[in-house]
């Protein structure tokens, strides 16, 4: 994934705040172009908007039962991260890669970094407004606040970081939009068996373990199960290390495969 060096705008050096406001709206503008295609197809908007929050329904049947709501807010996480972020981001981009609209926007003053920020950011924006509402949701229902929320939604911004980049690599390998549905699998099932850690033999768990969504499955539990202040925030901390370190190894893995694959011409 290569990116441009920042250019200096009629004659002013790059760090002048006036380039650095320009670049803000450059990309406000093209966020907002992009989510306008997310909103304009009705399937896509329901299963970024309404399909995460299904698993919330668990606490109709179980109200203030703290496992039942942590695995409901799991749930969320799962799909929230796969559909409005990975989904959304891999065809919207294979989208406008096909149409040539991203190539025509490097040869003018968008900046590749601006592109790939204001691709990223209408999923993005969907799944946090998402994770934040399971918070409120959750305690309609009598669920407990997460003993650490900051480090719940730190996991949180670490998934989506994960999602967008696994997305921006299986866009080198998607011809279109369409094909996505098959070259997204992999990713699909690598999220789907982190959330089968619980229910796997301990030779296959630990192995499970170290795989996003299981990882975020360890630091909900970490974050939430203990709300009554039964722990101190210290132990919170101690207890969210493996999994939260997991989620910065994958996301500097995200990163790197982004970067090193991503394709902003279509593909022969």
């Amino acid at each position: 994934m290569s990116t441009t060096s920042p250019v200096a705008e009629a004659g002013r050096p790059a760090t002048d705040p006036r380039n650095r406001s320009s670049a803000v709206r450059r990309v406000v503008a093209l966020t907002r172009a992009n989510a306008l295609l997310m909103v304009r197809n009705r399937l896509t908007l329901i299963y970024a908007t309404v399909f995460p929050l299904v698993p919330m329904a668990l606490l109709v049947a179980n109200p203030g039962d703290a496992e039942t709501g942590v695995t409901a807010v799991v749930g969320v996480l799962f799909l929230a991260l796969l559909f409005p972020v990975y989904y959304n981001v891999l065809s919207l981009f294979v989208t406008r890669r096909d149409e040539l609209v991203l190539k025509r926007l490097r040869t003018g003053e968008a900046r590749d970094g601006e592109q790939l920020a204001a691709l990223a950011l209408p999923g993005s924006a969907v799944a946090l407004v998402i994770i934040v509402a399971t918070i409120g949701v959750g305690a309609l229902f009598d669920l407990p606040l997460p003993a650490n929320a900051p480090l719940f939604l730190v996991g949180g911004l670490l998934g989506i970081a994960i999602f967008v980049g696994l997305a921006f690599a299986t866009a080198a390998f998607t011809k279109t939009a369409e094909a996505a549905q098959i070259t997204s699998l992999p990713v699909m099932v690598l999220a789907t068996v982190g959330t089968l850690v619980a229910a796997l033999p301990d030779s296959f768990a630990r192995v499970v373990e170290w795989t996003p969504i299981a990882a975020m499955d360890a630091l909900t539990r970490a974050t939430w199960l203990d709300a009554d202040g039964s722990i101190a925030m210290a132990d919170t901390w101690r207890d969210a290390a493996d999994p939260l370190s997991v989620l910065v190894v994958w996301t500097v893995l995200a990163v790197v495969l982004g970067k090193r694959y991503l394709r902003w011409e279509p593909r022969a």
